[in-house]
């Protein structure tokens, strides 16, 4: 699941950066369509031999659990369940892969939280740099990104899609191990160094 606000008016911006991923995955292995409703779109693959379905909230980010729900209403429970998301507090271009973990005050990640009844569900942020201060949270994750932001989030968006399809593949610790990284400027990968676990 790769939350996002709906409409071309937010398609571009910090918030967004999940659904490019998405985007990514769906064109790698020829996704098609597999219906929507009021709360959601999805497309479906297979990846690595398993069915995937990619889901998109189309409730705005603060209700994205609601999507959820109502997807699982239709389809029943997932047997797996990773959610994708921006992560303001990780420098743009860092690739982080949890197996759990708290919302870090993510509202999105948070509604997905009373969705699903806590914290226990895989999610791969991707930075995309801290706002000016924390009155200016809000609009900058609605901003577009700068010109010379563009390479590094390229190359963290292509890394974020390999490693969900590493954590289709192989699992969400092999996809921790192999892409909790970063982009430098010059768009080389360094790894970062493991955080310990959210509590």
């Amino acid at each position: 699941m790769g939350l996002g606000n709906p409409g071309e008016r937010y398609a571009p911006t910090r918030h967004n950066v999940a659904w490019r991923v998405l985007d990514t995955l769906a064109s790698r292995h020829g996704a098609r369509d597999a219906g929507r409703d009021a709360t959601w779109r999805a497309r479906e693959a297979s990846i690595a031999g398993h069915a995937v379905a990619m889901l998109q909230p189309l409730t705005f980010m603060n209700l994205s659990g609601e999507a959820l729900a109502a997807w699982r209403g239709r389809h029943g429970q997932e047997e797996q369940l990773l959610v994708v998301s921006d992560d303001v507090y990780l420098p743009l271009g860092f690739v982080r892969v949890r197996a759990s973990g708290s919302s870090g005050g993510h509202r999105g990640l948070e509604s997905i939280e009373v969705a699903v009844g806590g914290r226990d569900y895989a999610r791969l942020r991707i930075g995309v740099s801290a706002a000016e201060s924390s009155a200016a949270l809000k609009e900058h994750v609605l901003e577009e990104f700068a010109p010379e932001e563009l390479p590094a989030l390229e190359e963290a968006v292509r890394l974020a899609a390999d490693a969900v399809e590493c954590w289709v593949a192989e699992g969400v610790l092999s996809a921790m191990n192999r892409f909790n990284r970063r982009v430098d400027p010059s768009g080389d990968e360094v790894p970062s160094k493991q955080e310990e676990s959210e509590t």
